[in-house]
């Protein structure tokens, strides 16, 4: 019998592993990919928003000579915390149910089933795309991940969305030789992308070098071009590939097949905000699943204490 199981092995579980490691309880993460697995397949020419001291975890310094770290550098610094403090992490292998038993919580996974006190629910929200619904959304041409910009070189790209991910895919696809054509419902980048990079977009879209429609969607989505809702009404462009930047989601069913309570609007997930234990009694969330459909809300800077708040609460029930 665990003290704890940990379901998800990103930076804010793996700040759970050293907290629970730290207080002595027996623990196991489970991750269903690799080690921080959504930040592997964040794009390859990343840099964060944040400084390394705010992405630091279980008080182990991030050292980097850049100014703000990138993807590299992160996976290079998560890996060696949780191999140097020999976390006991298991791997490619997924939790398929959790059950409530007279003396805490049986987990199945894909390999294994588990026994545990109490369980952390720590998965993220990186795994589900949200879908655009229009035609044509299923063609092969249509990413909503995107990994590295020279695939891009020479097509006539559609980038939807002014976040930052779509913000950043727009700018570097454009430099490396793509034409580029934005798609913005709202009427403006948004304020929330990085602030150096945001006078860059804006810039190219005033000289013209990227195309960029505001107040506007893209409607349709055929072989080789695609319909775009404008305020002068539906047109049409020639079309490679479309970036549907638009954002990811927990996995919701999941949550509510183990029995968390969700509201109804943004399905954000009912728990205690000073423990972070859910409506199921030993079964807490931490990082950014607890935010729902709102995703900004939580980041590896500001959900790192969920470790600390937690694991102090399992400690003093016990």
């Amino acid at each position: 019998m665990l003290d704890l199981l940990i379901i998800g092995g990103g930076p804010i579980g793996i700040a759970c592993g050293l907290k629970a490691k730290k207080a002595g309880l027996s623990f196991l993460i489970v991750e269903k990919g690799c080690l921080v697995n959504s930040l592997y397949n964040y794009p390859s020419t990343m840099t964060f928003f944040s400084t390394s001291e705010k992405l630091e975890i279980g008080g182990i310094p991030f050292v980097t000579i850049n100014n703000k770290p990138n993807r590299a550098e992160a996976l290079e610094y998560y890996r060696r915390v949780a191999t140097s403090n020999h976390l006991s992490i298991n791997l490619f292998e997924e939790v398929t149910a959790i059950k409530a038993g007279n003396d805490g919580y049986t987990i199945i996974t894909t390999k294994a089933t588990y026994q545990a006190m109490r369980v952390i629910i720590s998965t993220g929200f990186y795994d589900i795309a949200v879908n655009l619904n229009i035609p044509g959304e299923n063609l092969p041409k249509v990413m909503h991940y995107y990994k590295d910009p020279h695939y891009y070189a020479m097509q006539k790209v559609v980038v939807v969305g002014s976040s930052n991910s779509a913000i950043d895919v727009a700018l570097e696809t454009y430099r490396k030789g793509a034409q580029v054509t934005l798609v913005i419902r709202d009427n403006e980048i948004s304020h929330r992308v990085k602030y150096w990079v945001r006078p860059d977009i804006i810039n190219r879209i005033k000289e013209g070098s990227i195309q960029a429609y505001f107040n506007s969607n893209l409607e349709a989505i055929r072989e080789y071009e695609v319909d775009i809702q404008t305020p002068d009404g539906i047109i049409t462009i020639p079309n490679d590939f479309v970036m549907a930047m638009t954002g990811y989601k927990p996995n919701f069913d999941l949550l509510k097949k183990w029995g968390l309570n969700l509201s109804n609007d943004k399905f954000i997930p009912e728990y205690n905000p000073e423990t972070m234990e859910t409506n199921l009694p030993g079964i807490y969330l931490a990082g950014v699943v607890c935010g729902g459909l709102d995703t900004h809300l939580w980041f590896i800077e500001n959900s790192r204490i969920h470790a600390d708040m937690i694991v102090d609460d399992i400690v003093q029930k016990s």
